[in-house]
C-alpha cells in the first residue's frame, strides 16, 4: 500500500478471488494428482480456451493453444521459420521483418531461430516521440520493399499490437493488410499487451498467429499467454518447444501437457471472467476507463513538468509515456535505470523509464527521459501525484542522474 504501483505494464496483477481459486486448484492436484491430471486437467483448459476464443473472436477453439507466456509463443512460431529454412522450404537469405522497438526477448529468438538459421532480418526504424499512425505505416512499407531486395522474399513480419518501451499501439490491421499486399508468407502478431488493454478481434485483425499475455491486463496470475493460429494457416509444423508425451497431436494438445507442473495458472479464466463482470462493461468497459484515466494522468503531468506525451492519446492504450524534466540529466539507458531505482527506494514509485537518445541536430535542453506510466483498476490519482511531487522535489533540489552512485 505504501507504494504508488503505477507499473500494471510488466507484471499485471491478480485478485485475490482468484488467487484462492487458483490455490484451490493447486491442492486438488496435490491431494489427488492422478483424478486430476485424468479427469479435470484438460477438460477445464478446453474451457478456458472456448473463453479465449469467444473473447477474441476467433473461429474456433482449435485455433486457440494456452502456453506459459507470449516468449514462449514467440519461440513456437520463430521455430516454424527455423525449420522452413532448415528443411529447404525458404532460401538462405529470405528476410523476416520486425519493429526497431519489439519486445527484447522477441528480439532475442528471432537471433536465436531465424538469423541462425539463414535468415535475413530487417528492423523498421520508428520514430519516437511518435505523431501519428502515417508515420508508422510509410516506414513498414518501406521495410518489406527492402525486404524483398535482391529477389529475396520476406517470409515473416513480427508486429507487436502493443510496443513495451517506449509504448505505443501500432495499427496492426493497417500492417497486417500491407503484409498482405506484398505477399508476405506469415504474419505474426506479438501481443503481450494485447487482450484487456486495446481491441482484439481475430477476423478484423486477420494475422497468421497472435499471441498475448494473460497475466497483464486481464488479471490471471502469472504465467499464462494464448497463441491463436489462424485454421486456414498450414500449421501441421507448429510444435510446443517443449516435446513430451502429446508431440504430433496438434499444438494445443501439445501444449495442455508438457510434463508434470503447476497447470493452474492455465485453468483460473473462467473465475477471471468473473471477476471482470462485476466491472460495468466487463473486459471493453475496464479498457476504455483505463486509457481514459492513463491518457488525463499523462497529460497532468506532461503540463506539471512542461513537457510532452510520447503520442498522440488515440495511439496509447493503457499506457502512455511522459516526458520527464530535461533537467534531470538522464543520459544513458543506466542513468534511467538508477532513476527508476531512486524512485522505488526513496519515494516508493514504481515506474519504468526510458532513455532516448538526442536526435542529430538536437541541442541542449531537449526531452531524453520518458516514464511508461499504466493504469489498471486498483490505482488511484494519489499513485500519480505521489510521482509528480517525487519528480518536483527532485527538480527543486536540483538533482541530476550524474550524482548517482556507479554500480
Amino acid at each position: 500500500p505504501a507504494v504508488a504501483r503505477i507499473n500494471n505494464g510488466s507484471f499485471g496483477c491478480c485478485p485475490s478471488s482468484v488467487l484462492s481459486a487458483q490455490n484451490q486448484l493447486q491442492l486438488q492436484w496435490l491431494r489427488q494428482p492422478d483424478n486430476f491430471y485424468f479427469n479435470q486437467l484438460q477438460p477445464k483448459i478446453i474451457q478456458s480456451r472456448t473463453i479465449i476464443k469467444d473473447i477474441i473472436n476467433a473461429d474456433h477453439v482449435d485455433e486457440v493453444s494456452i502456453v506459459d507466456n507470449a516468449t514462449t509463443a514467440a519461440a513456437i512460431v520463430l521455430q516454424q521459420i527455423a525449420w522452413g529454412f532448415a528443411e529447404g522450404k525458404f532460401c538462405r537469405g529470405d528476410a523476416a521483418v520486425m519493429l526497431h522497438y519489439a519486445y527484447g526477448a522477441v528480439k532475442k529468438s528471432v537471433e536465436a531461430y531465424v538469423t541462425r538459421a539463414g535468415g535475413y532480418v530487417i528492423e523498421v526504424p520508428l520514430p519516437f516521440p511518435v505523431s501519428s499512425v502515417d508515420e508508422i505505416v510509410k516506414e513498414f512499407r518501406q521495410a518489406l520493399r527492402r525486404g524483398k531486395q535482391n529477389g529475396r522474399k520476406v517470409r515473416l513480419a513480427v508486429i507487436d499490437h502493443v510496443t513495451s518501451m517506449p509504448t505505443v499501439v501500432i495499427p496492426v490491421k493497417e500492417l497486417v493488410t500491407i503484409c498482405r499486399e506484398e505477399g508476405v508468407d506469415q504474419v505474426f502478431v506479438d501481443a503481450a499487451h494485447g487482450i484487456g488493454c486495446v481491441d482484439v478481434d481475430m477476423k478484423q485483425i486477420g494475422a497468421d498467429f497472435y499471441t498475448s499475455n494473460l497475466h497483464k491486463w486481464f488479471f490471471c496470475p502469472p504465467s499464462v499467454a494464448f497463441l491463436y493460429c489462424k485454421k486456414s494457416t498450414n500449421n501441421s509444423d507448429l510444435h510446443h518447444p517443449v516435446v513430451s508425451h502429446e508431440y504430433g497431436n496438434g499444438l494445443a494438445i501439445e501444449s495442455a501437457w508438457i510434463g508434470t507442473r503447476d497447470y493452474s495458472s492455465y485453468l483460473v479464466v473462467p473465475k477471471v471472467l468473473e471477476f471482470i463482470n462485476r466491472f460495468e462493461g466487463g473486459i471493453e468497459g475496464i479498457k476504455k476507463r483505463n486509457h481514459e484515466y492513463v491518457v488525463e494522468m499523462g497529460q497532468m503531468l506532461v503540463k506539471a513538468w512542461g513537457t510532452r506525451l510520447g503520442c498522440p492519446p488515440e495511439m496509447c492504450s493503457s499506457m502512455v509515456m511522459v516526458g520527464l524534466p530535461a533537467c534531470l540529466g538522464i543520459s544513458s539507458d543506466h542513468d534511467a535505470l538508477e532513476l527508476r531505482t531512486c524512485l522505488r527506494d526513496k519515494f516508493g514509485v514504481e515506474v519504468p523509464i526510458y532513455y532516448r537518445p538526442p536526435k542529430d541536430g538536437e541541442e541542449g535542453g531537449v526531452v531524453t527521459g520518458y516514464a511508461r506510466i499504466s493504469y489498471q483498476v486498483y490505482n488511484k490519482v494519489e499513485d500519480y501525484y505521489k510521482f509528480r511531487d517525487a519528480i518536483n522535489q527532485l527538480v527543486d533540489n536540483a538533482f541530476t542522474c550524474a550524482s548517482l552512485p556507479i554500480s
